[in-house]
This record gives C-alpha cells, sequence and structure tokens, in this order.
C-alpha cells in the first residue's frame, strides 16, 4: 500500500478543506436584463486587449473560416455557424461603440448598439457554436485570433450571471472544493491506494508505486478528475509507464487537478487562483517539473496560460504526451508491437495539444513505437478537426444535439482511416470521440496514450 510522505499536511482522520475558505454558488440569469446589459458596457473597454481589438476590426468577410470550422462543415445548412457569422454577433457591438463610421453609418458597416437580442445571439453562438479551436484562426489570412475573441465574450457574459449552468457549476465545484468533480482528499488517497494495488498485482510490477505526498521528486504529475471518478485505469497505465521507466513521480493529495474550466467561462480571476493552487503546490513538494496528465485544454492551462496568470513560475513545465516520447527516444522502455498485432490506430489531435500547444509529433513517436498499423485521418497535426467536445462544450447540456452534429466530420475521417482504435491525449475528446463513435456507427474502441503504451512494456 501507498505511504503517504512526511510531507503531508493534514491528520489521518480528517481530510484538509480544499478549494476557496468560502464555498460559492455564481448567481445565474435566465435573459438578458438591462441592468446586465449595461455592466457588459462598462467592461469592454478592459477586454480589448491588442489580441481581441485587432481581431474583431481586421475581419474582411472572405468566408475562407467557413471551410474550416467543424460546425459549418458538419451543418452547412446553418449559415449562421459560419465563423465570421458567429464573431460578428460581438463584432456589431464592438463597432458600435469603436468603429467612427459604425457611429455615423451603423447600418453600412453593420454596427449595432448591445440589445438583449444581440446578447442572446452572442450567448447561443459564442458558448453553444464554438469550441474555442482555433481551427479557423489558421485559414484567416488577416490572423483573426477567434478563439480569444470568443473568451472575451464568454467572460463579459459570464461575469453578468449568463453563462451555461453545468459550465459554471463545474467552475464553482473547483472553487469549492479544488477539484471539479468534488472527490474529497480521503477518497482520493484510497482510490489512488487501490490502483496502486491493482498494479502490483500485474506481473512484472509487484515493487512499482504511486508515491503521494513525496517531497522532492522530480515530476508532479496531475490528472484529470475523471479518471479517480470514472477512469481509474488510465492512472495506473500512466503509473505502470513511469515505473517501468524509472521516472521519480509523486501526485499530490491536494491540488491534483490539472483542469480548468475558467479557461472556457472566461473568469480571468478563477483561471488564476487555481492555477496558484497547482503552483504553489508544486513548491511545496519541492518538484523540478509540473508533469501535465493527458488532457488537452488541461495542458494548455498549465504549460501556455498558468505562466501568464501568475507572472513565472520557479518549476519547468511539460506533459505526459512529451515525456513518453522522450522515454522512447532514451531507450528507458521497450514494447513489443506484437500485443497489438491486428489492430489498425489513428490518431485525434486535440486542438489544445497540438493547435494551441504545439505538440505534434511526440504522439507518434509514442504510436509508432507501439504499433505497426497507423494510419493519419485526412487532416492531422495543426490541421485536425475538432472532435466537438472542448471549449466547455461538454458541459453545456442545453447545446449537445449541436455539439454531436458538429462531430460528423472528425467521424467521417475516423471511418475513412479503417481504424478499430482511436488515439488521443485529452479527456474531453475522449468522451466526445466515444459519443460520436457511436452515435455515427462505427466500430472502434477510444484510447489515451498511455493505455496504448501500457500492455506493451516488455518487463
Amino acid at each position: 500500500m501507498s505511504q503517504i510522505e512526511e510531507s503531508n499536511d493534514f491528520g489521518s482522520e480528517i481530510p484538509e478543506k480544499l478549494g476557496s475558505p468560502e464555498e460559492r454558488i455564481w448567481p445565474l440569469k435566465q435573459e438578458f436584463t438591462p441592468e446586465m446589459l449595461a455592466e457588459m458596457e462598462s467592461m469592454l473597454a478592459s477586454k480589448l486587449n491588442r489580441v481581441v481589438a485587432t481581431s474583431l476590426a481586421g475581419c474582411i468577410h472572405c468566408g475562407m473560416c467557413s471551410d474550416a470550422c467543424h460546425y459549418s462543415v458538419s451543418i452547412p445548412e446553418d449559415k449562421t455557424l459560419v465563423p465570421a457569422y458567429k464573431a460578428d454577433r460581438f463584432r456589431k457591438w464592438y463597432k458600435s461603440r469603436y468603429d467612427w463610421m459604425g457611429r455615423i453609418f451603423p447600418s453600412f458597416v453593420g454596427a449595432q448598439p448591445l440589445t438583449s437580442e444581440l446578447a442572446e445571439e452572442m450567448f447561443d453562438k459564442l458558448f453553444g457554436g464554438c469550441t474555442m479551436c482555433r481551427r479557423c484562426t489558421y485559414n484567416c489570412p488577416m490572423g483573426v485570433d477567434y478563439g480569444m475573441m470568443v473568451r472575451a465574450a464568454r467572460s463579459m457574459m459570464q461575469q453578468v450571471g449568463r453563462c451555461p449552468a453545468n459550465l459554471q457549476e463545474t467552475v464553482d465545484t473547483h472553487y469549492n472544493h479544488g477539484n471539479n468533480m468534488a472527490v474529497p482528499q480521503d477518497e482520493f488517497i484510497e482510490t489512488i491506494e487501490w490502483i496502486e494495488e491493482e498494479l502490483q498485482d500485474e506481473e512484472g510490477c509487484e515493487n512499482y508505486t504511486i508515491p503521494i505526498d513525496k517531497k522532492g521528486a522530480q515530476y508532479f504529475l496531475t490528472l484529470n478528475p475523471r479518471e479517480p471518478k470514472y477512469y481509474p485505469l488510465t492512472i495506473q497505465a500512466s503509473a505502470k509507464v513511469l515505473n517501468a521507466a524509472g521516472v521519480d513521480f509523486t501526485i499530490s493529495s491536494r491540488y491534483w487537478d490539472l483542469t480548468n474550466y475558467a479557461l472556457f467561462n472566461g473568469n480571468d480571476a478563477d483561471a488564476r487562483l487555481f492555477s496558484m493552487w497547482q503552483a504553489e503546490d508544486v513548491k511545496r513538494l519541492g518538484c523540478e517539473y509540473l508533469l501535465s496528465g493527458e488532457c488537452g485544454h488541461g495542458y494548455r492551462a498549465l504549460r501556455w496560460e498558468l505562466p501568464n496568470w501568475l507572472g513565472g513560475v520557479p518549476f519547468k513545465i511539460t506533459s505526459m504526451m512529451e515525456l513518453m516520447a522522450k522515454l522512447i527516444m532514451e531507450n528507458r522502455i521497450r514494447l513489443d508491437k506484437s500485443v497489438w498485432k491486428g489492430h489498425r490506430f489513428t490518431y485525434h489531435d486535440s486542438c489544445n495539444i497540438a493547435r494551441s500547444g504545439g505538440i505534434l509529433e511526440e504522439p507518434r513517436i509514442v504510436i509508432n513505437a507501439a504499433v505497426d498499423d497507423f494510419v493519419e485521418m485526412e487532416h492531422n497535426r495543426e490541421r485536425s478537426f475538432c472532435c466537438g467536445g472542448g471549449g466547455g462544450a461538454l458541459a453545456m447540456s442545453e447545446f449537445s444535439k449541436r455539439r454531436i452534429a458538429a462531430g460528423k466530420i472528425k467521424a467521417d475521417e475516423i471511418r475513412a482511416t479503417g481504424a478499430n482504435v482511436v488515439l488521443q491525449s485529452c479527456h474531453n475528446c475522449t468522451d466526445q470521440l466515444k459519443e460520436i463513435v457511436d452515435h455515427y456507427h462505427i466500430e472502434a474502441k477510444v484510447m489515451n496514450l498511455a493505455e496504448l503504451l501500457s500492455p506493451a512494456l516488455i518487463l
């Protein structure tokens, strides 16, 4: 059984209260009121950083974004899902305030004051019709960053209380409990200890451990709350790979949740707070690396946003995808490809890992080391279509039907490969891919990269 290191700060009988000292439920509204619109008007200037302002002003309505968006490609009959149209719900308001032509001849440039009707369109299209995947930005000749623009609009709507309920509840849960599924500390520790026992029952793994709160460990491994709650075998797979390679790692009993759904609802204060909790925990244990588990937005939030939100950190940040590739290239693990004989694999590039994270070849190093039959989808790497589950979409039940419909282009590309295993490195992608594979009647299993390596390890 795993031993909790002496660095732990809580007693064995009373779990530590994690999250914010005072619990909160963000007040939500069902429709926009004049008071809410006035508050949004007062916030607009503060949201117009250089990227957002140039993106609002720079669109030339060339239409090149329409072929890049999984919504408009999968649901071509709905022209309101074209990225330029969706962004124009925000842009109309911006032009009425900051475009001189918009103030003098508003109809000439499509300017429109913020009304409850326009705000409701923003809510529908920018929460329910965009995953902030940024694929449209790659097609845009003007470099319009739709992801940043949409997040700015979401931020203002959320601040006044207009946010999808389940998405806000996820953020509130993280705020109140220190992880977004309210997993109690003692339950989490018991789960990790049980996983360790299961790991040690595997042949050749009798001495493998999953250290909790080990001070001075090189890697501080973070997890998606779906793992201890619903997918514990993915933790077991990751731990097996790390142990086989002799990696010095630990999992915190406190702030182990790598997710940050405030990235999706636009609340910068919460996003910064969740990042601060994690950073302080890495410093508490004195680890060299903050190691992101296999999670798309979690990796982006840790690797690229956390240093910005906190003004820099005294440790390094990397991901399981990069570390597994490094272990393979350094010959620290050996793999038996025959384990996967008879299976054909394809790989889905998570938007926040590939397009917004820059991890393109590392997953392919891992896959090609473990299997012989790997087929790329037509669009891959930074050009990969979003699966439809990102941007908080899985937490917005009111838009579920549209989310599944928007996944059709990804389902079509999976089917075309003939693969019976779809690999990915993101738990939001896992859930969405499982749904669309089932919905579009594709005979394929969905797995992450640690699950690919674990059975193939030569111990």
